[in-house]
């Protein structure tokens, strides 16, 4: 029988994106709905590698496969790291995304550019019966003066890449899933698993 890894997930365009990358790997990818979990996980962590191993330690705990589970963000220096942590969370959850980026801009106004310095952080974690770990990837970039674009999701209107002078929401799929934080952080987990198991 086919070991099977979960994925704290609901995110189906995430699971894929893990597919992709993790193909070839000995087990099933599956996401925690399709494994029947659905738990509330609180997510009270002080940093993303924390709160990506809370979510894969409870449910490893329930299931008892293997399990991986992300967290990830927005750190603004100009804010001194913020949102952080607190990014799907940031100007109240209910808010609308087009909202908490106004929100940012604003908060930036009138700054130059050298001072907008900002990067998108993912930690995954892998939780199995004899193994533990977290691996993070991080991609440099700064806060536009105003949203651009309609790809992505999230944060990407507002977040300069300059060496490619487009917003995430502006640059092609194909670039932005080799050069994104989860992108870095998964090619990370997939070297750490084909030491593992090959």
């Amino acid at each position: 029988m086919e070991r099977k890894l979960i994925v704290a997930s609901k995110n189906y365009g995430k699971i894929n994106e893990i597919k992709k990358i993790l193909d070839g790997l000995p087990f099933e990818i599956i996401s925690m709905k399709d494994a029947g979990f659905v738990p509330d996980i609180k997510e009270d962590g002080a940093s993303f590698e924390e709160n990506a191993m809370l979510k894969a330690q409870a449910l490893f705990d329930l299931s008892d496969n293997m399990v991986i589970a992300d967290d990830s963000g927005l750190e603004i220096d100009f804010l001194n790291g913020a949102p952080g942590i607190y990014t799907s969370r940031f100007a109240g959850e209910s808010t609308e995304q087009s909202e908490k980026n106004r929100k940012i801009i604003y908060l930036l106004k009138g700054i130059e550019p050298r001072y907008r310095k900002a990067r998108f952080v993912c930690s995954i974690a892998f939780v199995s019966e004899n193994i533990k770990f977290t691996v993070t990837g991080t991609v440099e970039g700064q806060i536009s003066e105003k949203p651009k674009g309609d790809k992505g999701f999230g944060y990407d209107p507002i977040f300069y890449v300059p060496e490619y002078g487009k917003t995430f929401a502006e640059l092609p799929e194909s670039i932005k899933n080799k050069i994104s934080h989860r992108a870095i952080a998964l090619q990370k987990l997939r070297k750490k698993l084909d030491n593992i198991f090959f």
